[in-house]
């Protein structure tokens, strides 16, 4: 009994009250977190329940990239040559529970500013003037860069991969009988790894700005970042050919180039190592006195700097 007081006053002493500011303590920091998480699922949750009820026509959406390619001369849509394709499902909640997948995620997508705005209220506090400047703008322009890239992804990214590797297996003389369960998960794999992907620059950036890397360490590992773009690729994709890899190595890695632009213009800015102090003004005047060249007179020992003079 004795020891677990020990404990408990030692975790008192060492974790919690470091932790706690003269303006609110722990526990009222965990209860602010528990309410704004509450809220931001209780939203997501109301929205879930409207996309559930168009999720056939949100599964018809989804099925667009499938046989049509988009032109963004005439902002539409075209048929492409492929026959027509049925889908199937092999069991029997297997239709449903794709609807639910469908309406989760498009949920989660169109909630995402509410999350994120519950998500700023509760930092907010705790941060410098400085750091609101930062932060603000950059979960802004990372939720822009998330949506662009899942609008990549459906546009232009989606019709080219299925409509290559649909013709493959057309021309190879199989006839194409997709499972619901099986495209679905493709194209939403598909859109969320683009939209991580649209975030890679962001991420540079911020490193940069925190003075993690510079831009000489980024450029000096450009080759493992190349190697590491299709490794990670080839990870991520959800069929094992190599077309879909590149599709997304080099969107990534173009995006790791973005990445060093982007830091050498909003990186952390150092003192160059070579920088020489500014000279003093000599004591009682203005004006400020040259530096007199360090010259050894005959009889004079220049000994190392710091050491003991003879």
């Amino acid at each position: 009994m004795a020891d677990g007081r020990k404990f408990t006053q030692w975790l008192q002493d060492t974790v919690f009250t470091p932790l706690e500011d003269k303006k609110m303590p722990v526990m009222e920091h965990l209860v602010e977190l528990q309410v704004r998480l509450t809220r931001a699922v209780v939203i997501v949750g109301v929205v879930f329940v409207g996309t559930f009820f168009f999720a056939d026509q949100l599964v018809q959406w989804l099925r667009v990239p499938l046989q049509n390619m988009f032109i963004p001369g005439s902002l539409s849509w075209m048929p492409t040559d492929l026959p027509l394709i049925p889908f199937v499902f092999l069991a029997p909640a297997e239709a449903l529970w794709q609807n639910v997948k469908v309406a989760g995620l498009f949920a989660l997508v169109l909630a995402t500013p509410y999350v994120l705005w519950e998500t700023w209220q509760f930092v907010v506090p705790g941060l410098h003037a400085q750091e609101r400047r930062f932060v603000g703008p950059f979960v802004l322009i990372s939720t822009l860069a998330f949506y662009a890239g899942i609008l990549f992804s459906f546009f232009f990214v989606l019709p080219f991969a299925l409509n290559f590797l649909i013709s493959y297996g057309v021309n190879a003389g199989f006839i194409p009988q997709i499972s619901i369960a099986q495209y679905v998960g493709f194209a939403l794999w598909f859109l969320l790894v683009f939209g991580l992907i649209f975030e890679v620059p962001l991420a540079i950036t911020l490193m940069a700005k925190l003075g993690w890397v510079d831009v000489p360490f980024l450029k000096r590992y450009r080759k493992w970042a190349f190697l590491g773009a299709f490794l990670v690729a080839a990870i991520l994709t959800p069929t094992p050919d190599p077309f879909n890899q590149c599709l997304m190595a080099v969107p990534m890695y173009v995006f790791y180039e973005v990445g060093i632009v982007s830091a050498g213009i909003f990186g952390k800015k150092g003192r160059s190592a070579g920088a020489k102090a500014e000279p003093k003004p000599a004591a009682g005047t203005g004006v400020v006195a040259p530096a007199k060249p360090a010259m050894a007179g005959e009889g004079e020992y220049v000994g190392v700097p710091g050491g003991r003079r003879r």
